[in-house]
């Protein structure tokens, strides 16, 4: 069948209000089972801590005849992004990103995967060892999957680690849309890997126009929206963590075009594992910041010793803004005296900004497009947190916090202003 004729099947598909029941290949499968309502943490993976994807939910999945069996269904899904910013993307499971696929090394799954798209699409099982069929290339190692019908993807999990599934159709339209997922395989033996704590964070950029809700596909370098799990700051879930837990964060990268060098605040930590699999302890090494490159993972972990909220955000100024924040002239040093006056007599409500700095303007305000969301900001417990877009907070507590707790600091131990004896004492001229 060619592109031309999918085209013209789907849209007799959809004019029809109908969504096509076939069953493909890969080759000739059954109808699928309803997706299970068993999930992570009944049999096998009982032995092993299940990640936490935040914002995310886990697919679920079912055992027939000892294969663990799982169902995806590409389609479009309307999705929050941040507070006030809502898109029309594509999806899985009505989810964007997908639901996170959590298995055991040694597994056979059996992933059904439903087209709902009005084009045809593919699922590539990025980074994990399969036989060459099922490696989801559109017409190198498969035929596209056609809008209306399922295709079976059957393999035996041959290794453990952080991996991602994503479409190898039109993946530059689809990975915009938001057709993307994490896939966490469990070490069979898990006894040299626990820890307390298992986040991943799946990390991406978007390009979402103001005032408007369908991400631009065709954008190659001006991304006004970054995430984590398919969400903004302040629209991202906190990490959770109780002091004195081991934790291992999963980072993975299926931006288009951008490396994200993630910043954790108070700590140094070991990168132990890439995409790539485990690194032997005395290959591993410490960092503060870890380079997450596109189509990659690194694993980080870390022992929580230290009690606080702490930052954690890719280190790269542009993105940690919304898409306010994008496309806006340097004011910076302008001197504006009497310009408001002039200009007010021609636009009433006219009002100079930016010439003495962009801090703070999350907290002025200021109305903005229909679906459209300011450049920066959250609330803190000090105030406004100048911060947005690839941003969240890890919660080190003495106890589990809530996602609403915010640390308590002992007294003595939080930045202040500076008494004038203490900058008499020590010799500081501030004027």
């Amino acid at each position: 069948m060619t592109r031309r004729q999918m085209l013209a099947r789907s849209a007799a598909v959809f004019a029809g209000g109908v969504l096509l029941k076939e069953v493909g290949e890969a080759q000739g499968a059954p109808p699928p089972p309803s997706a299970g309502n068993q999930r992570p943490g009944a049999d096998a993976i009982n032995r092993h801590l299940p990640v936490h994807t935040p914002n995310v939910e886990n697919l679920p999945w079912k055992i027939v005849d000892g294969v663990k069996v799982f169902h995806l269904i590409a389609e479009p899904v309307r999705h929050e992004l941040a507070p006030g910013l809502r898109v029309d993307g594509w999806g899985y499971n009505g989810r964007v990103h997908g639901p996170t696929i959590e298995a055991v090394e040694g597994d056979r799954v059996r992933i059904y995967v439903t087209n709902r798209l009005p084009e045809p699409t593919s699922v590539h099982w990025h980074g994990i060892l399969l036989p060459n069929g099922m490696d989801g290339v559109a017409g190198l190692n498969q035929r596209p999957i056609p809008p209306g019908e399922t295709y079976r993807y059957e393999f035996t999990l041959r290794q453990h680690g952080t991996h991602m599934y994503h479409p190898h159709f039109d993946e530059m339209t689809q990975m915009a849309m938001g057709m993307m997922g994490l896939f966490i395989i469990h070490p069979r033996d898990s006894r040299a890997y626990r820890v307390d704590q298992d986040f991943a964070l799946l990390l991406s950029e978007w390009k979402i126009q103001v005032g408007t809700s369908r991400p631009d596909p065709g954008e190659m370098v001006d991304f006004n929206i970054l995430t984590m799990n398919g969400r903004a700051f302040p629209g991202t879930e906190p990490l959770l963590v109780r002091q004195g837990e081991k934790v291992r964060i999963r980072l993975v990268n299926l931006s288009a075009m951008s490396h994200h060098p993630i910043h954790l605040h108070g700590y140094k930590f070991l990168v132990t594992a890439t995409d790539g699999g485990k690194i032997p302890p005395s290959a591993q090494w410490p960092e503060t910041t870890v380079l997450v490159p596109v189509g990659s993972s690194r694993d980080i972990e870390f022992n929580a010793d230290e009690p606080g909220d702490w930052a954690l955000h890719c280190h790269m100024t542009h993105h940690l803004m919304n898409q306010m924040g994008h496309d806006i002239p340097n004011m910076i040093g302008m001197d504006p005296s009497g310009l408001d006056e002039k200009i007010q007599r021609f636009l009433p409500g006219y009002m100079t900004m930016g010439h003495t700095g962009m801090g703070g303007m999350g907290t002025m305000g200021m109305p903005v497009p229909r679906n459209s969301i300011p450049m920066l900001g959250g609330e803190g417990p000090f105030g406004h947190i100048d911060m947005a877009g690839m941003f969240t907070i890890v919660k080190v507590h003495p106890t589990r916090p809530a996602p609403d707790d915010w640390y308590e600091h002992p007294p003595g131990t939080v930045a202040e202003p500076a008494p004038e004896q203490d900058l008499r004492r020590d010799g500081i001229k501030t004027g």
